[in-house]
């Protein structure tokens, strides 16, 4: 039987929320994507720009598809990756 990929498994995912890297390895390899790391302190205005559209993004994905379980969870993956990214 064939394994899923790392991304999708607990191998793949940081504790403290998003992918590590070889989570975003095998993500890239498979899609053919470019997931870089968060930047929860960007060093760059490009990097700064990304971190914005990150935040922005998630804090809307989590008010439309997230319960209020889930929302309300510091341990949800939502919430751990907008604090991975200091949104």
């Amino acid at each position: 039987m064939a394994k899923s990929p790392a991304w999708q498994r607990k191998e793949g995912k940081d504790p403290e929320g998003g992918l590590n890297a070889k989570g975003r390895a095998a993500y890239n390899k498979a899609t053919g994507g470019n997931l870089k790391p968060p930047a929860p302190k960007p060093k760059t205005e490009k990097d700064a720009a990304r971190r914005k559209s990150f935040c922005a993004r998630m804090e809307g994905m989590k008010a439309k598809n997230t319960g209020s379980k889930a929302a309300n969870n510091p341990n949800s993956r939502i919430n751990k990756s907008l604090r991975a990214w200091n949104c």
